[in-house]
């Protein structure tokens, strides 16, 4: 592997890890912060699972991203992922849930700004219109699928410690899921930029498998965001898991399998084409916020349950959803000046 895209990639490296750092408090938050699985155990499960879905469904969403700005030089990609990912990092030193998605529009954004390139408007706004409408179906589904559960524990009448046994299971798998459903979704956020101008190969394995270019790609990537949740996550999972509400450990699951069908639906191209073969209604495939997604479920429960919410923690959260594109943008757009009039470097095509 060229050593020289090695150091551009390093920036995609750097926005995976910080991706991890951040998100998997969205997969494994609510079951940390309730005590009920143990954050060496989630972060296990998270990186295997992160990975998966990354290298196997992560090449749907991505398309979306290309469309919207193509970065045609090795260059322009690391700084456009630089961008998102320092933005992402000051957030998350401050334990503040904000989303990956928005941070790495606002950096191509701040490209096509740079380069003189068209914005697809037509692509952004559908984006755009996910970062409004993903909250909402999160909230939604989660409400029905609690009083589905709770249907189901009312007529079962299951003992107190069997419930306790089978909801540690269920959050465990209901990460597990979550997991698979944001390496799928979310890996368009950290490499996304890359593949237009990426010199790597695809890999034979022999009779087993083979891994395209981009899933190699793509399994860097995960790579790298499962380093971010084994080394810095901790911290912002307990920020999640009861920062907004209090959560019982039902409200708990609840909350992560509502948000994992969010982002599973974003992301399957395998179900887009299924519905469409049907004749049915399609989810684009668009990257989503898990922040977005686990906060929206969080509330719902939240306000079905009648329990008090951190309206502070939740403007806080709000406020940072709206100044992260701004400010990824500005950050992709001054630094692409630097490198190339006083660092000579090709940054558009």
């Amino acid at each position: 592997m060229d050593i020289s895209f090695l150091f551009y990639l390093s920036s995609g490296l750097f926005l995976g890890w910080s991706l991890g750092a951040s998100d998997a408090a969205n997969i494994f938050g609510t079951a940390v912060g309730t005590k009920m699985v143990k954050f060496r155990t989630a972060a296990i499960i998270s990186s295997v699972f992160i990975i998966i879905g990354a290298v196997y469904a992560g090449s749907g969403a991505s398309q979306t991203l290309g469309t919207l700005g193509s970065i045609n030089t090795l260059a322009g990609a690391f700084m456009a992922a630089l961008a998102a990912a320092l933005t992402i990092y000051w957030t998350v030193k401050i334990s503040l849930p904000v989303s990956t998605s928005q941070a790495i529009v606002g950096g191509i954004i701040g490209w096509n700004m740079f380069a003189g390139k068209p914005t697809d408007i037509s692509v952004l706004s559908k984006i755009v219109g996910t970062w409004v409408f993903c909250p909402i179906l999160s909230a939604i589904i989660a409400i029905l699928i609690y009083y589905f559960i709770r249907f189901l524990i009312n007529k079962s009448h299951t003992s107190l410690i069997r419930l306790d046994c089978y909801t540690r299971i269920g959050l465990i798998l209901a990460g597990a899921f979550g997991a698979y459903a944001l390496g799928a979704n979310n890996i368009a956020n950290v490499m996304g930029v890359f593949v237009a101008s990426s010199p790597l190969h695809s890999v034979d394995f022999g009779s087993m498998f083979t891994l395209s270019a981009t899933q190699v790609l793509f399994l860097i990537g995960g790579i790298s965001i499962s380093v971010g949740v084994m080394t810095y996550s901790k911290k912002l999972m307990t920020t999640v898991g009861n920062g907004i509400v209090q959560m019982s450990p039902v409200m708990a699951w609840v909350a992560v399998i509502s948000q994992s069908v969010v982002l599973f639906l974003f992301a399957s191209q395998n179900l887009q084409n299924f519905l469409i073969s049907h004749g049915l209604p399609s989810f684009p495939l668009v990257p989503v916020s898990s922040s977005q997604a686990i906060i929206g479920a969080v509330i719902g429960i939240g306000l079905m349950k009648g329990r008090p919410l951190n309206w502070h923690l939740i403007g806080k959260t709000a406020i940072g959803w709206v100044f992260t594109p701004i400010l990824a943008a500005l950050i992709c757009y001054i630094s692409l000046f630097f490198l190339q009039n006083v660092f000579d470097m090709v940054v558009y095509k």
